[in-house]
């Protein structure tokens, strides 16, 4: 399946599911381990989970299985892993802590060399 058709079937998968705020980013060239992360909310630990299960149910049934899967029981936090793409499944509370839109907006770190001072 190509990226842009797993895309499309995770986005399509959250708004049946009636997850809140959805944002997609391209963290292509910010990080090795993915090339797209989904962000979204539920309104509920219960409704996460049932999101995040969807997700990966459907992920599996188009021939893309998740890697793996993280917090699916807890419900405050749920990831699942698709390899290119990766979704994460918050309460409010806990995605605006974490704020991972705006870590992974932030422009990549650009290296300086060490200033040595002349004495």
């Amino acid at each position: 399946m190509q990226i842009e058709q797993l895309k499309q079937l995770v986005l399509d998968t959250l708004a049946d599911m009636k997850a809140r705020d959805v944002s997609v980013m391209d963290v292509r060239g910010k990080t090795a381990m993915t090339d797209f992360m989904i962000v979204a909310s539920g309104t509920s630990d219960r409704h996460v989970k049932a999101i995040a299960e969807a997700v990966a149910f459907r992920g599996k049934t188009a021939g893309e299985p998740p890697l793996g899967t993280e917090g699916v029981n807890e419900g405050e936090w749920a990831l699942i892993d698709l390899n290119s793409l990766v979704v994460h499944i918050m309460l409010p509370k806990v995605r605006d802590y974490y704020n991972l839109e705006r870590l992974w907006s932030a422009p990549a770190a650009v290296s300086q060399q060490a200033v040595v001072p002349h004495f």
